[in-house]
């Protein structure tokens, strides 16, 4: 009966107890290990995405001094981005198409100067953000963004809801911002990663 080396489904109790430690172990190496790797690949899409707003920035400002250099008439319509995408495509393949250049264009324009763009807001969010022509609207939605940490999809969502208009007409600006709040969508980093802008850059 007080024998500890009594067999139990034929394996010795204290065996037991081991191989239950040993798995323990064992799951919280497996967790450690998972941890290391989401903070790894959250560090990577930062450094990725730093990088990839950065070159789209620089490429926006070469294309408006040429334009000015070049007395090339900036409008929606100009010629030059058409042979620009045609070329770019040619010789680096994806991620030129003519809505693209568009976009690295009116990004340069809207934000002139790099110190005003933030290094935590990805390429899909900037796109969302350029859809705004009003420069107000467009700063309370990025800030908003950088404060509530809102995914593409959130930021999407409280632009079409028209969150800048509501708290304008609101006199309970700060109901309306909860509101706002509870709607919030938090997406994982590895649903970030699969970003087509990025996967497009690399």
């Amino acid at each position: 009966m007080g024998n500890a080396h009594c067999e139990c489904n034929g394996m010795p109790i204290e065996m037991k107890k081991v191989m239950k430690n040993h798995d323990k172990e064992y799951l919280s190496l497996i967790d450690n290990i998972g941890f290391i790797l989401e903070e790894g690949r959250r560090k990577a899409y930062r450094s990725i995405n730093t990088i990839l707003v950065k070159t789209y920035w620089e490429i926006g400002e070469r294309i408006v001094d040429y334009e000015q250099q070049g007395k090339e008439k900036a409008v929606y319509g100009s010629a030059l981005l058409d042979k620009l995408s045609k070329d770019l495509k040619f010789k680096y393949g994806k991620g030129f198409s003519r809505r693209n250049i568009l976009d690295m264009r009116r990004f340069y324009i809207a934000y002139k100067k790099w110190q005003t763009v933030s290094a935590e807001l990805s390429w899909s969010q900037y796109i969302e953000l350029l859809g705004i022509d009003d420069n107000l609207e467009r700063s309370f939605y990025e800030k908003q963004c950088l404060k509530e940490k809102w995914s593409v999809r959130e930021l999407e969502r409280q632009i079409d809801s028209a969150l800048f208009h509501r708290i304008a007409l609101s006199k309970k600006k700060k109901e309306v911002l909860e509101i706002a709040r509870k709607g919030q969508v938090i997406e994982k980093h590895r649903d970030v990663i699969k970003d087509p802008y990025v996967l497009e850059f690399l």
